[in-house]
């Protein structure tokens, strides 16, 4: 599942493809993918609006248009395509957005799992505090992702630390990936208990997620398993990974050790992150 930097390369890449162009006409070959909109309506608000930004919140890309925006939220495995009008349609590509004589924005999913919301305003801050963006906890590469805030989450919880990580109403945007990974670098067992976790494990992991976020994006993010490089996504972070699918710990050099919590894949060194 694309998390945090593969949608905020997504972003980037499609800023500088498709900004400006106009929307003359969309194909809707799978209408569930629209949430709250009929497929009339919602091509009929489209067409002959121009794209004018597009911001990101959480795992969510915010089209911003002439006079709507346009969320989309890519889920297990939702691609972004800029093809030829003549290009072939594959039969996963579901939303093909037409921009001019000579371009398509094409939204490719495998799963059907992808959701597309369109909102009648250009008010990010409207759209931010209505559903589904309203139940998203705060962003955490954000000023408000503080000790405060976190310590006073993880302390009404006696989840396993891992499972509050990839609660997208405590933060948004993180995935099982970079979870593993924070977790690792803060010497945190992934089945710790989230309210017993001291201020300098909470601080650590605030400072682990900036350090790994940021770093992730500047290598334009992980292509492994289904998320691949649909917009030249270069994904060279997949070689930084330092515990997630690996089988040695680059600390002790110990057996990496691989549990599932929440059914997700948890990869941990018993020798780095004792459970207390």
């Amino acid at each position: 599942m694309p998390e945090l930097p593969e949608v905020e390369t997504v972003k980037e890449i499609l800023k500088k493809q498709i900004i400006g162009d106009t929307i003359t006409d969309i194909t809707i070959n799978y209408s569930k993918i629209i949430k709250e909109t009929d497929p009339a309506t919602f091509r009929q608000n489209l067409i002959g609006q121009t794209f004018r930004d597009i911001l990101r919140r959480g795992k969510y890309l915010v089209f911003v248009l002439d006079d709507y925006i346009l969320l989309s939220h890519l889920r297990m495995e939702g691609k972004y395509f800029i093809k030829s009008p003549n290009d072939e349609i594959s039969k996963h590509e579901h939303i093909i957005f037409r921009l001019g004589p000579n371009k398509t924005l094409r939204y490719h999913d495998t799963r059907k799992f992808g959701t597309m919301y369109l909102f009648h305003t250009t008010s990010f801050d409207i759209v931010n505090n209505m559903l589904p963006l309203k139940e998203l906890g705060v962003e955490p590469l954000g000023s408000d992702f503080t000790l405060a805030y976190l310590k006073e989450k993880l302390t009404k919880s006696h989840r396993s630390i891992k499972t509050s990580l990839l609660d997208q109403s405590v933060i948004s945007g993180l995935g099982n990936i970079y979870v593993n990974e924070i977790l690792f670098l803060s010497k945190i067992h992934p089945l710790e208990n989230s309210d017993e976790l001291t201020d300098e494990d909470i601080t650590n992991i605030i400072d682990n997620t900036k350090r790994v976020l940021n770093h992730a994006i500047e290598l334009g993010g992980t292509t492994i398993h289904s998320f691949q490089s649909a917009l030249e996504v270069s994904g060279r972070f997949q070689n930084e990974l330092r515990i997630h699918m690996q089988k040695i710990c680059p600390v002790c050099h110990g057996e990496v050790s691989k549990i599932y919590v929440g059914q997700r894949g948890t990869y941990y060194c018993k020798v780095c992150q004792v459970k207390r």
